[in-house]
């Protein structure tokens, strides 16, 4: 149990939170109130201990006494803590009270009530000033008021005036803005309309401007072949078309034509094929110039065919010269062989004599009489151009002498052939 000297604080304040200690004056008048309804609560219940008292004396029979000092000692403490819960309670129920009179809840400290007693002085001064003001202003407003509302009903009556005049041009403008707003619609659409053309043109634009850029292209293209077509020409304008089918050279003691060795030593026994394949390009080259100046042999007719060509004399038809042989032992006594040579170099001779009666300074370096060459620029011999009774040396340098001839003629008809062109 508390001392009697020991201060129960059961109340904080509502705005700081502090525990608040009542004023003893507080609990002085509350004491009537407390009595007064002590006094109601001591009827409400006296009929609840009648009919409490018989279960209250079966009760005492069962329970165990104690001292007559404990039991006095426990209904004195029961009674102090009812009679301290009771002011509690009634005393919470008062500022309930009072916090519901008003917008401030309860209980406050005195710092906290100060301090809300200042900010009320400062409201209540300004509402005074408020009131004042508004007394003012509803006086001037007394004095001026008949004076104003004539000119208020003019005012109003201007005022009416021209919210009709507004109205009219509302109603103007919703028409107007109608009419825009149907004016617009068309111009969408129109717009619509257009960009669906814009469009379509712009695909024919684009197919137009990529079938422009392939004509561009084709016609640069055939502009390319046109010059390199050109380029062509003019360089096969300038290729000598004989020096390129027919290249007479020299390989050491051989006359050659398209690399094909004509003659042949005891030392380099070059086979038939390859000395026959060249008498076939040999008679092929002198048919070929002298087609080339529209000339005819009068004694023979040169028949190229590879390596088995002929020479036909012109007396006798059924008779062939061949150029070519098989070789052996018999090619000694091979007289169509040595018999063609010698009208090959016949025919050479009148091709060289054709020449001259248009061009007398041409001249072959090596003259030819008779199925023999002289070499008239170096040892002065002559070298026959047959097989019989003559060495394989003497035939080979006879045959190197007339490609010599042979080429020279070459020479002059592809220059005769450059001026022509």
């Amino acid at each position: 149990m508390a001392d009697k000297n020991t201060e129960l604080v059961g109340f904080v304040c509502q705005r700081c939170c502090q525990p608040v200690r009542l004023d003893p004056s507080f609990e002085k008048d509350f004491t009537d109130y407390q009595s007064d309804e002590g006094d109601e609560n001591t009827n409400k219940i006296s009929d609840k201990d009648q009919c409490n008292k018989y279960e209250e004396d079966e009760v005492d029979r069962l329970v165990i006494r104690s001292s007559q000092e404990e039991k006095d000692n426990f209904d004195a403490a029961e009674a102090q803590a009812k009679s301290y819960n009771d002011k509690i309670r009634l005393q919470a129920k008062l500022f309930d009270i009072l916090s519901s009179q008003s917008e401030i809840d309860h209980p406050l400290c005195v710092e906290c009530a100060g301090l809300l007693l200042d900010f009320l002085d400062q409201e209540l001064e300004a509402a005074e000033v408020d009131c004042r003001t508004y007394s003012a202003f509803l006086d001037e407003f007394d004095n001026d008021n008949d004076e104003d509302i004539e000119q208020l009903q003019a005012q109003l009556e201007k005022l009416k005036t021209e919210e009709e005049h507004l109205q009219k041009q509302l109603q103007e403008g919703e028409k107007e803005r109608e009419n825009l707003l149907e004016e617009r619609e068309l111009q969408k659409q129109e717009a619509s309309r257009l960009d669906q053309e814009e469009e379509k043109f712009m695909l024919e634009y684009h197919s137009l401007e990529k079938r422009k850029i392939e004509f561009e292209n084709e016609d640069r293209s055939v502009d390319y072949q046109m010059i390199y077509a050109q380029v062509q020409i003019e360089k096969l304008k300038r290729t000598n078309i004989f020096n390129s089918a027919f290249h007479i050279w020299h390989r050491g003691h051989f006359g050659t034509i398209n690399n094909f060795r004509l003659g042949r030593l005891p030392t380099v026994p070059v086979e038939w094929n390859e000395i026959n394949a060249a008498w076939g390009q040999t008679a092929l080259l002198l048919h070929c110039l002298a087609k080339k100046i529209g000339f005819t042999f009068s004694r023979y007719r040169l028949v190229p065919f590879g390596s088995y060509s002929f020479i036909e004399p012109i007396s006798d038809k059924s008779r062939q010269l061949t150029l070519f042989c098989n070789g052996g032992i018999r090619y000694l006594w091979n007289s169509k062989f040595d018999s063609a040579m010698v009208a090959f170099l016949d025919c050479l001779q009148q091709f060289k004599e054709e020449v001259e009666k248009h061009d007398s300074g041409f001249s072959l370096p090596y003259k030819m009489t008779k199925g023999k060459i002289e070499d008239s620029s170096g040892s002065g011999g002559s070298y026959s151009i047959k097989t019989q009774f003559n060495s394989e040396e003497r035939w080979t340098k006879a045959l190197k002498f007339m490609l010599t001839n042979l080429k020279w003629a070459l020479a002059w008809v592809s220059s005769k052939c450059l001026d022509s062109d």
